[in-house]
């Protein structure tokens, strides 16, 4: 479409491209010179952050389904890459460790396979029972489903030892591709790179993908009966669209790429625990959506980031502030955050009820 436009126009575009990907690639160099490693964690983070907000969109901000137990998809992915890729099972069952003697360290390519496919068929048995509810009905459900699997996870340490309980799954092997190993510096060109850093664009990469598949899902015939759905579903059932089968197929997706988001972090942590997945996990996700603006990507994207930063700054500055002016710290940092990140909401909701990052189309119906 580019050649159709005015030289300028095109230029500026290529322009833009340009300057994002270099800024991309040079972020964890600029912000490691400038914070050191923690900080060029926290971006790792933020990307998972983002891949998990974007799926959550296709469900709320494309289909309009009220997801709050969508944190229960990433732990699928995580602890079953857990347990395809650590000595768990090996130790807790002798038939499994006579089939692996070297332990199980299933592949990352092929673990992101099975956990896509897990966390899909988990968000169909999630929606299957609530095709006929709405609203708040809706939501009750899915927060009673994502507190049931992470009641599960933390219980399934007895009779049989399956997820190890409280305690977690630890030793779960670290993200390698192709023989590399993420968890190594690499020596390339004789410019070392951390293994951060190596993650960060190995999660860049992911994002931008899940990124470009929700961009094609939107303008898609399948986008086009979500958003139809979103509207009115009612109409659109009226005009042929079969919403029982649509609305699966958001919560399948959206599952999915949460569950492939648990994978990368059970393997970039090395552990995974129940007090990862818990409901405040889920309620910062839909807050990212919510923020950032449901249903456009970018916005979604902006949500994402701000609100997986941002936390970590105040915690960085909360009790310096607190003691210079008051000279003790009086409330703490968590509480905080919460306090925030309410009345970022309440905000949101009041002056800017589409998000902070509007679609153009939404925006001037607000207008109008």
């Amino acid at each position: 479409m580019l050649k159709h436009l005015s030289p300028p126009y095109s230029l500026r575009d290529k322009r833009v491209w340009v300057f994002s990907t270099l800024t991309l690639l040079l972020l964890p160099w600029v912000v490691g010179a400038a914070g050191g490693n923690y900080w060029v964690r926290v971006l790792d983070f933020a990307l998972l952050y983002v891949v998990l907000a974007l799926g959550l969109n296709v469900v709320i901000g494309f289909a309009g389904l009220l997801d709050l137990g969508y944190i229960a998809f990433y732990a699928v992915g995580a602890y079953s890459y857990a347990l395809l890729a650590s000595p768990h099972l090996t130790t807790h069952f002798p038939v499994i460790a006579n089939a692996f003697p070297a332990g199980m360290h299933f592949p990352l390519w092929g673990a992101l396979i099975i956990s896509f496919a897990l966390a899909a068929l988990f968000g169909i048995l999630l929606g299957f029972p609530t095709l006929k509810l709405r609203g708040d009905y809706l939501a009750i459900v899915t927060l009673g489903f994502g507190e049931i699997i992470r009641i599960f996870l933390n219980n399934l340490d007895r009779p049989i030892n399956f997820t190890n309980g409280p305690k977690g799954i630890g030793n779960i092997d670290s993200i390698q591709l192709f023989g590399l190993n993420l968890s190594k510096p690499l020596s390339l060109f004789g410019l070392q790179i951390p293994s951060l850093y190596l993650v960060f664009y190995f999660f860049l990469l992911l994002a931008v993908l899940v990124a470009l598949v929700c961009l094609r899902l939107e303008h898609s015939r399948t986008g086009r009966a979500w958003i139809a759905i979103r509207e009115d579903e009612i109409a659109a059932e009226a005009m042929g669209i079969n919403t029982r089968n649509m609305k699966l197929l958001a919560f399948a997706i959206g599952a999915s790429f949460a569950g492939a988001a648990g994978v990368l972090f059970a393997a970039f942590q090395g552990f995974v625990s129940p007090e990862s997945f818990t409901l405040w996990e889920s309620i910062v996700v839909l807050a990212m959506v919510v923020l950032g603006g449901m249903g456009h990507i970018p916005g979604v994207i902006l949500g994402a980031m701000l609100l997986a930063i941002f936390p970590e700054i105040l915690r960085s500055i909360a009790a310096p502030v607190q003691q210079f002016l008051f000279g003790s710290v009086i409330m703490d940092v968590e509480i905080i955050r919460q306090l925030l990140y309410g009345l970022a909401l309440i905000l949101i909701m009041l002056y800017r009820p589409n998000g902070i990052w509007q679609k153009p189309e939404q925006l001037k119906r607000v207008q109008a």
